[in-house]
């Protein structure tokens, strides 16, 4: 078995083959020094030198020596697609292997296996000896809200969904819809998938209903491809349906939020605004906040975690619903604290 020094060399110097350019005048020793030490190597320009001149006994490299300082490049007409990957690209899959997953095709993310695993491996390897390797243990995303693990979702049921997205087909499905507490059967437009926190939905459409819907992908029970082609693609837009807030949940519909709030919380949305035209008053005491926001469910959730650190001042109609809302939920720790007390 090769020694870890002689490994290492070996993967140094396959990355320096991968940086050489494929014409003239080519890449001097200290550009290709820099390019080495931005991707985590911790080696000399001599060194950089020695590798060069070896490698060049093995593979078809020129040396552009008509004028100083010298430049390396591959020889004419020479093969430079090398397998393997770069350590940035290993960096990269690796970081993202975890969030893409839900979102590609099988047929993809069986493909793409082998580079995740070849790319966890080289990184295994370097982790002592290389800087950029240790990045991955020095970020992390992490979601601002309670962390809930994600749902169980079939994996033949998942292929079924990416498969007729893919191949734009409609789908024969049973959905258990949470709402209702009751199972359904449904034929699909799908549209899109979403990833929203632990939980992936289609987006689609259900005839003879026209407005696009979201459908939590651990709610269906079957799933089957239909040989009939998927309605309403050309009108459909991703990027302007996330625009429109949809996947808050509830109206899209805008409304002119006012409120009075916390110095504390006052500080925070000051950091973190709720819209682009939100502004803040100072009162003798708090703020007044006035934002334009849609009417959503994820807002009402919001409001009510803040509790009294902000009170809905208009629309009228939003300030009675989160009163009751308040006013049932204090009823409901006032009569469990009752019965606690008599037990």
């Amino acid at each position: 078995m090769p020694s870890s020094s002689v490994h290492d060399a070996t993967t140094r110097q396959w990355d320096l083959l991968q940086k050489i350019p494929s014409r003239s005048p080519g890449l001097t020793t200290t550009e290709l020094l820099d390019g080495m030490q931005e991707a985590g190597y911790q080696v000399s320009k001599r060194t950089i030198e020695r590798d060069l001149v070896a490698l060049s006994r093995l593979f078809p490299l020129q040396c552009n020596d008509k004028g100083t300082p010298y430049g390396w490049y591959w020889a004419e007409g020479a093969s430079v697609s090398l397998p393997g990957i770069s350590m940035g690209e290993a960096l990269s899959l690796v970081l993202v292997e975890d969030a893409i997953r839900p979102l590609l095709p099988s047929s993809m993310l069986r493909a793409l296996e082998p580079r995740f695993r070849f790319a966890r491996k080289k990184l295994e390897s370097l982790a002592q000896d290389n800087q950029t390797i240790r990045w991955l243990g020095k970020v992390a995303s992490v979601s601002p809200d309670l962390s809930l693990l994600p749902p169980n979702t079939p994996e033949k049921i998942l292929e079924t969904l990416q498969a007729a997205l893919l191949q734009e087909k409609q789908l024969q499905c049973r959905y258990y819809s949470a709402h209702n507490d009751k199972e359904r059967e449904l034929v699909l437009n799908p549209l899109a998938l979403v990833q929203r926190g632990p939980i992936t939905y289609l987006i689609g459409t259900s005839p003879p209903y026209a407005d696009v819907r979201q459908y939590a992908v651990h709610r269906f029970r079957q799933a089957e491809t239909l040989p009939s082609p998927a309605l309403g693609l050309d009108d459909f837009n991703l990027q302007k349906y996330l625009a429109s807030n949809a996947l808050q949940f509830g109206s899209t519909v805008k409304i002119s939020l006012q409120a009075r709030l916390s110095d504390s919380l006052a500080r925070l949305l000051r950091e973190t605004p709720l819209s682009s035209d939100m502004t803040l008053e100072k009162l003798p005491e708090g703020y007044r906040l006035r934002a334009t926001i849609s009417d959503t469910w994820q807002l009402q959730w919001w409001i009510l975690s803040q509790g009294d650190a902000l009170i809905i001042e208009a629309p009228q109609s939003l300030r009675q619903q989160i009163a009751e809302k308040l006013k049932q939920a204090s009823t409901q720790y006032e009569c469990a604290h009752q019965v606690s007390l008599e037990t």
